[in-house]
């Protein structure tokens, strides 16, 4: 079954007659969010979106190519609920573009890709995806408000350096002892599902998990991505002892670190896996 068969199949769309054109005119960013609308929609038009014959898969449990995209959507049909997709931020870095998104297939998910195009096309894409029951955390926030205002563009390359500092620093634990250096005051809107606003906040956090004996550990960085205000960092390490995928998104301003989402996801074990292209091979 072909990936736009599969798509209609699965979300009750409709084949979209867009003027091949029109396609044209739109930038990645555009392309990258419609392709994960059509999730919804089941708008073909996205598919041509993608280079069916380079498509290089790195979520893990999906087949690598288009048509194991196809397949992996072609359950949703016997699904109870109707697939939903928002994308509440996206940016594009060079050749790639981040997709900040709001899930329901499967299953309620908060969810960040990240793909990578060439001539226009899409060659390649990464995720991390977690369930999401709804509830806000412990300051009444989500995985996904806050503001979605992007600015600072002229400070793109100096905030994604902040951030990259920041993980090595202290996620990383190279030199924990910088940082407040990071943040302004106890100003720091917390998005993470457990932990509250503020230094205070991720203090009191960290405290209670050493206290549980979970250590939240980070090795890797893989990737730093940002426009102007927005950077995310994909890192890995473990959580709790089982190998895990940092996806942390940070907002930048004036030189401080100011607000962080974050989506984190236990990496399957290789036997598992439906290819071999890794989940972080950038």
């Amino acid at each position: 079954m072909s990936i736009a068969v599969c798509l209609l199949a699965a979300c009750g769309g409709k084949k979209n007659n867009q003027n091949p054109e029109e396609m044209n005119t739109l930038t990645n960013k555009e392309k990258a969010v419609a392709l994960l609308k059509a999730i919804e929609t089941g708008d073909t038009v996205a598919i041509g979106y993608v280079n069916a014959e380079n498509y290089k898969q790195h979520n893990l449990g999906v087949e690598d190519g288009l048509d194991g995209f196809g397949r992996a959507l072609a359950g949703l049909a016997d699904f109870p609920e109707k697939a939903k997709v928002n994308t509440v931020r996206a940016f594009e870095d060079g050749d790639y573009v981040v997709c900040q998104t709001d899930y329901n297939f499967f299953g309620p998910k908060a969810g960040f890709d990240i793909f990578r195009f060439e001539d226009g096309k899409i060659v390649e894409h990464w995720d991390n995806l977690m369930p999401y029951n709804g509830q806000p955390n412990p300051s009444g926030h989500t995985p996904f408000d806050g503001t979605t205002e992007m600015k600072d563009l002229d400070k793109t390359e100096a905030n994604k350096a902040l951030v990259r500092n920041f993980v090595q620093d202290v996620l990383m634990g190279q030199h924990p002892e910088n940082l407040t250096h990071y943040f302004d005051g106890n100003n720091y809107i917390q998005h993470n599902v457990s932990i509250a606003d503020g230094l205070d906040g991720l203090g009191a956090a960290l405290a209670e998990m050493a206290e549980q004996g979970i250590k939240m550990e980070y090795f890797t960085i893989h990737k730093i991505l940002g426009s102007g205000n927005f950077v995310l960092a994909v890192s890995e390490g473990a959580f709790a002892g089982k190998p895990t995928s940092y996806y942390d998104l940070f907002r930048v301003e004036n030189g401080k670190i100011a607000e962080h989402w974050d989506v984190m996801e236990t990496i399957a074990p290789e036997s598992e896996w439906k290819h071999q292209n890794g989940k972080s091979n950038f």
